[in-house]
């Protein structure tokens, strides 16, 4: 019985590297060079307070229901500059804003009937563009998040106060220095009005006696001759 032997030559055609699998060592430079580009979030000029993961609510009128708004993080972010306070969240995956609005002192939030990890509060938001008074509802994983949420809300809230506050005593101020200053003006400006007027009833009553003077100088003259 005859034994059939392998094919060695074949063997090694099919074990040979393909031509197309050698490393070469060329260097393939890319079609098209992505430069990096700076992304702006508009946030560079705040700094954030408070930051936590939530599920953020509104209130529908029309259909009298809430409505999710979306899942992610909400910010209280301060300026820099002026120090007012808005509160900012982003949806988690496509970053879209569905809540922006300032904190201001007139605002207060509060607790949601029932739930200890939701609370409330009423806002004129921007999110979409354009002024709309909303009712928001924000839902956190736990109580303590929820309580640190609305602690920081109301502490923003309160300082927004005395902040107003004190612009307006600042305003009230400055308008009472511009008019004290206006009134100074105009003071000084009637007693140099006064001052001229003095001077120059005065050079016409040295006018008038040297007139005098004169004019009898020459009557006497005519009655000597």
């Amino acid at each position: 019985m005859a034994s059939k032997e392998p094919d060695h030559e074949h063997r090694e055609d099919e074990d040979a590297p393909a031509a197309d699998d050698e490393d070469t060592g060329a260097q393939v430079a890319p079609i098209i060079k992505l430069e990096e580009v700076a992304v702006s979030t508009g946030e560079e000029n705040e700094n954030a307070i408070l930051d936590l993961k939530s599920k953020l609510y509104r209130f529908d009128k029309e259909g009298n229901q809430w409505k999710e708004r979306g899942a992610g993080t909400v910010k209280l972010l301060k300026h820099k500059e002026t120090g007012k306070v808005r509160l900012v969240m982003r949806q988690s995956k496509t970053l879209k804003i569905c809540a922006n609005h300032l904190v201001l002192p007139t605002m207060t939030v509060q607790e949601h009937a029932g739930n200890d990890k939701s609370c409330l509060w009423h806002a004129s938001d921007f999110s979409d563009g354009e002024l709309k008074d909303e009712l928001f509802c924000i839902r956190f994983a736990s109580v303590e998040n929820c309580k640190t949420f609305m602690e920081k809300f109301q502490e923003v809230a309160e300082s927004q106060k005395s902040k107003e506050e004190n612009e307006d005593a600042s305003a009230v101020a400055e308008s009472l220095e511009k008019l004290s200053v206006e009134e100074k003006k105009a003071e000084d400006k009637a007693g140099e009005e006064k001052a001229v007027a003095t001077k120059e009833d005065k050079e016409t009553e040295v006018d008038n006696t040297v007139k005098a003077d004169s004019e009898k100088k020459d009557g006497e003259a005519a009655s000597s001759t």
